[in-house]
């Protein structure tokens, strides 16, 4: 069974539907993962902006596709934009997460989505294998 590397482009303030989402990864027995992403509780730990955002590309380079929980928030975070900025650049697709019950969210992050899907486990699973490069 082929390992996916998937880059979970997040924000830290809200880093529950983070935990939330791998979490729902790992109950999926058919899909087996490799998380390159920077978690709020294992974060990179460099000096300036300039070397986060290197380690940022090398952990995008190393990944299938990308992944973008989408609330509205991320057209705020400078880091998300970033992410997102580094996937369109190296030509990685972005699945955008519509978040659960939300009646807004990005314009970034659906202009920049390979797809969108709903907070639902499966159909995620299914984009992350149909548009994984």
């Amino acid at each position: 069974m082929k390992t996916y590397n998937i880059f979970i482009s997040h924000s830290w303030s809200y880093s529950d539907n983070y935990t939330k989402l791998v979490n729902k990864f790992e109950e999926i027995p058919y899909f087996n993962f490799k998380n390159f992403s920077i978690p709020k509780d294992d974060p990179v730990h460099v000096s300036t902006d300039s070397a986060l955002k290197t380690a940022i590309k090398n952990k995008i380079n190393l990944c299938h596709s990308i992944v973008v929980l989408a609330g509205v928030y991320a057209s705020y975070s400078k880091w998300i934009q970033e992410e997102i900025e580094i996937a369109v650049a190296k030509g990685k697709p972005i699945i955008a997460i519509q978040p659960w019950g939300a009646e807004k969210t990005s314009k970034f992050v659906k202009d920049n989505a390979t797809i969108i899907v709903g907070w639902n486990a499966k159909p995620i699973v299914q984009a992350i294998k149909d548009y994984s490069l």
